[in-house]
């Protein structure tokens, strides 16, 4: 058997791991830092998937290992679409707020919708961080809002494409030009002289 670690303190587990569930999450925790829970759990058996014997049987999109997605095209193919084409709109925070509020939702109401922690909902809807693409397409289904915007090329200027590049002079340019000129006219310009 594994060494575990406890889920609260980081000891290794000596003996056998107690299951509780503290603040609403469910942790693996060594005998000491079992006080802390309030409730125990077990943990599920593994689910048996069913194949769909239909042809019309509709699979919802799966997370790939590089952080892409699968998408199912209007004409059926399968598009994959990576995480860096995606990203989320800026003033998400506030968006998922309104929205939140505008349904009469309270924050834990908006994070057992979708299974979610209310202080992963508070800290997205304070900014603190950006949600992933999993968690704001769940907030964009719960919510109906829009979250996710397609992320655009960088404009290239058209002086980059014609080849070389506009750009202001140098200080050397303006010294040799100006030196160049000076020898042209002869010593007009020369004040040293006199």
């Amino acid at each position: 058997m594994p060494n575990l670690q406890c889920d609260v303190c980081g000891r290794e587990i000596i003996g056998e791991p107690k299951r509780v569930i503290i603040e609403g999450a469910k942790m693996t925790v060594c005998s000491e830092c079992a006080k802390l829970g309030s409730g125990s759990w077990e943990p599920e058996p593994p689910k048996t998937r069913q194949r769909a014997a239909s042809k019309g049987a509709v699979k919802p999109p799966a997370i790939k290992d590089a952080g892409a997605q699968r998408k199912k095209a209007a004409s059926g193919s399968i598009l994959t679409v990576t995480s860096e084409e995606i990203e989320v709109i800026e003033g998400f925070g506030k968006l998922i707020k309104q929205a939140r509020e505008k349904m009469g939702l309270t924050p834990e109401d908006l994070g057992k919708r979708i299974g979610e922690k209310e202080s992963v909902i508070k800290k997205v809807e304070g900014g603190k961080i950006v949600p992933d693409i999993r968690l704001a397409t769940k907030l964009e289904h719960a919510l109906k809002i829009k979250l996710l915007k397609k992320v655009s090329e960088p404009k290239i200027e058209e002086t980059a494409l014609m080849g070389k590049p506009r750009r202001e002079p140098t200080l050397g340019e303006i010294v040799h030009l100006r030196g160049a000129k000076g020898r042209s006219l002869g010593d007009e310009g020369d004040n040293s002289s006199t």
